[in-house]
């Protein structure tokens, strides 16, 4: 049985922290680690390992969900399980307009994107930014190291 890997790291920062020492604070904070359990998870009946990293300030940062068709949407992301190719959505809300970034097979692909968030709490507004990687493969085995071990296929950066 093969297996679908979504590794993401969530670096998140308010106004506060944009001064160069928190730039370089979190340019050192790592993208690609071991995959072990927990923090790791499956997922999907157990097709999907999913190892989230970093911060999750708002509690419940991580979304994901299986479609009718079969595919796999993790955060702005989406896989086809057959095809066993990557797609990305500059608008989740919409749910579409995905761009293809490539296949997954047997080889990683690390994605890449900046966001930001306005967050209401204790009675103010505020901007919560955050930069998102994720480091995805579909593998026959599960490699705890895969991440490690090797370099991505291709970056994307969007």
């Amino acid at each position: 049985m093969s297996i679908l890997v979504f590794q993401i790291t969530i670096k998140q920062w308010d106004k506060s922290q944009r001064s160069p020492e928190h730039v370089t604070k979190r340019a050192a904070i790592i993208t690609k680690h071991s995959i072990d359990f927990p923090p790791a998870f499956y997922a999907f009946n157990n097709q999907c390992v999913i190892d989230q990293h970093g911060d999750d300030l708002l509690g419940d940062r991580l979304t994901f969900s299986q479609d009718s068709n079969g595919k796999i949407n993790f955060d702005r992301f989406r896989v086809c399980l057959d095809s066993k190719v990557i797609e990305y959505t500059a608008a989740p809300e919409t749910n579409n307009n995905f761009k293809t970034l490539g296949s997954i097979d047997n080889q990683w692909i690390q994605c890449k994107y900046d966001w930001r968030y306005s967050v209401y709490e204790g009675g103010l507004y505020y901007w919560l930014y955050e930069e998102v990687t994720l480091n995805v493969i579909h593998q026959s085995t599960l490699n705890e190291n895969v991440f490690l071990n090797s370099e991505p296929a291709s970056i994307f950066t969007g």
